[in-house]
C-alpha cells in the first residue's frame, strides 16, 4: 500500500505544491504568505500553449530569487501570461500578470540583488530587472549562451531548464521586441495599464503560461 500511496503522490504531482490562486492575495506583495522562504531545490512545471516546460530551481543560486519566483508561482501569478517579449535566438521573457490590478501592485515590489554565482547559459533561468536591487516579476529563460552580455550586467540565474527547451525554442517570436520590449526601454506601459487584453488585441499570436505549479520540493 505504500508504494500505491507513493504512486498517486507522483501522479498528483503538478498538484502537490499548488496553493489555491487567491487574486485578491496577489494584491498585497507584503502578505506574509507571499514571503515565504524557498525549498533549497523544488521544480516548476509552466503548462504553456506549445507544451510543458520544466524548471529545476536551486535557491543557492540566488536565495531572493529564488523565493520571489516560488512564492508567485504557489498563489498563480504566472497563470495566463503572456510571452510578451520573445527576441529569437536570444531570450524569452514573461512575467506581466494580465491583470493591470495585479501587475501594478508588483511594479514596484522590489527585491534585493543576489551575486551571480551561475553563468547566463542556455536554458538557465533569470529575473530581469532595470536597476540594482530592482527585481520584480519578470523571468527570462537564455534561449542561448548570454554570458558574454548578461553576466556582466549581472543577471542572476535562479534556475534551469531541465526539460522542455524545445518549447522554448518553438515559442511565437514574430513580434520580437515589439510586443513589450525591455523593462529599460520604457515601452511596457500598455502592457501595466491594461494587461492581457492589451495583448490579446494588438498581438494575438503571442504563446502564454496556461499554469505554472511547484511540483516537488
Amino acid at each position: 500500500m505504500i508504494w500505491l500511496l507513493a504512486l498517486l503522490v507522483a501522479l498528483a504531482g503538478p498538484a502537490a505544491g499548488r496553493q489555491r490562486p487567491d487574486p485578491a492575495l496577489l494584491l498585497h506583495p507584503d502578505a506574509p504568505e507571499l514571503n515565504q522562504r524557498a525549498p533549497d531545490r523544488f521544480g516548476v512545471r509552466l503548462e504553456t500553449s506549445k507544451g510543458v516546460v520544466l524548471i529545476e530551481i536551486h535557491r543557492d543560486w540566488s536565495p531572493h530569487g529564488a523565493d520571489r519566483f516560488y512564492n508567485l508561482v504557489r498563489h498563480g501569478y504566472y497563470d495566463a501570461v503572456r510571452f510578451h517579449r520573445v527576441t529569437a535566438g536570444r531570450w524569452v521573457q514573461f512575467g506581466i500578470n494580465g491583470d493591470p490590478r495585479i501587475s501594478g501592485r508588483w511594479r514596484e515590489a522590489t527585491i534585493p540583488d543576489d551575486p551571480r554565482r551561475v553563468s547566463n547559459t542556455r536554458g538557465t533561468v533569470a529575473f530581469a530587472f532595470k536597476d540594482p536591487n530592482g527585481r520584480t516579476t519578470q523571468v527570462f529563460v537564455n534561449v542561448r549562451d548570454n554570458a558574454e552580455t548578461h553576466d556582466p550586467e549581472p543577471f542572476t540565474p535562479f534556475g534551469r531548464v531541465i526539460e522542455g527547451m524545445d518549447v522554448v525554442d518553438s515559442l511565437y517570436d514574430g513580434y520580437g521586441e515589439e510586443a513589450g520590449s525591455g523593462i529599460r526601454s520604457g515601452r511596457q506601459g500598455p502592457l501595466f495599464e491594461e494587461g492581457n487584453a492589451y495583448l490579446e488585441r494588438e498581438f494575438p499570436k503571442l504563446d502564454y503560461i496556461v499554469r505554472a505549479t511547484v511540483v516537488w520540493r
